[in-house]
């Protein structure tokens, strides 16, 4: 079980490897509003100034992002939803708000809120990979394995549709990404067939893309195949970006390594996870 839960984390960042980051150039820091109040904290001055200005403008942007800005600073993530939320409404087009959302309703154990937020944003774009990501992580966590495939999978099956009646319509890049989610809940579900049958369907469908071929090879090697993963990491390697070729050597060393380890029952090796190529969040 620990070694598909170990190849799941590592598949994991290749799924949003095309992707901005979810919240890269939100929180830039802002000037403190007017409102200081002695013997307050700085932080909590600063959250009085932007809460007065809300006051008399609900919908400033710039006081909400600082207030927001400042609860995450805070940990005091209850008291973030309300800017967040609002700024989510404010800014419909930015969908990030409402993923951050989600994502903080998780943490406060709403997983009811967050499940409804991530559907709302999968109607306006049914195949955003964050929201479809924490949907059905949400289902994994409550015992519902096979709604967790459905999601992603009718994704998949509309995207193809939609490519096929438009081409263009869906980014290959984008399709790769939803076939490599489906194949990281197969491997939540030690499913590692599946996976790896959803892999060689990527290759196929966007050839030029290295990270199903790469997320093949480190499932056949963990799973015991490490002579037929050699032949992959050779593929991905070649198919990668110059900026990455050295980290796909270094992660098909790692996992070569600790799988040979493993089939010899060396305890000395640990099995410390090989570095993503890119943190997805």
């Amino acid at each position: 079980v620990w070694v598909y839960v170990g190849i799941g984390a590592m598949v994991s960042a290749l799924v949003l490897f095309s992707l901005v980051p979810l919240v890269m150039g939100l929180w830039q820091p802002r000037p403190a509003a007017d409102g200081v109040v002695n013997g307050a904290t700085p932080l909590e001055s600063q959250a009085l100034g932007y809460q007065l200005v809300l006051e008399r403008e609900p919908d400033n942007v710039n006081a909400l992002q600082g207030l927001l800005e400042i609860r995450l600073q805070q940990k005091n993530l209850s008291a973030a939803i309300a800017p967040l939320e609002r700024l989510g409404q404010i800014r419909a087009d930015q969908v990030q708000y409402r993923i951050l959302l989600a994502q903080l309703k998780t943490q406060l154990e709403d997983n009811a809120g967050a499940a409804k937020v991530y559907r709302e944003i999968l109607t306006q774009s049914p195949y955003n990979i964050q929201a479809l990501k924490g949907l059905s992580g949400l289902y994994g966590q409550q015992e519902r394995p096979a709604e967790a495939v459905a999601i992603v999978q009718n994704a998949i099956t509309q995207a193809i549709k939609a490519q096929t009646g438009a081409p263009g319509t869906v980014p290959p890049e984008q399709l790769t990404s939803l076939q490599l989610l489906l194949g990281e809940i197969y491997l939540g579900q030690n499913r590692p067939d599946q996976a790896i049958a959803i892999y060689e369907a990527a290759s196929k469908v966007n050839s030029n893309d290295f990270r199903p071929v790469l997320a093949q090879a480190q499932v056949m090697a963990q799973t015991g195949k490490v002579k037929e993963a050699d032949p992959f990491f050779q593929q991905a390697i070649m198919l990668a970006p110059v900026q990455y070729k050295d980290s796909i050597k270094n992660i098909a060393l790692q996992v070569t390594n600790q799988a040979l380890a493993n089939q010899n029952g060396d305890p000395k090796v640990s099995a410390t996870s090989p570095a993503p190529i890119l943190k997805s969040e």
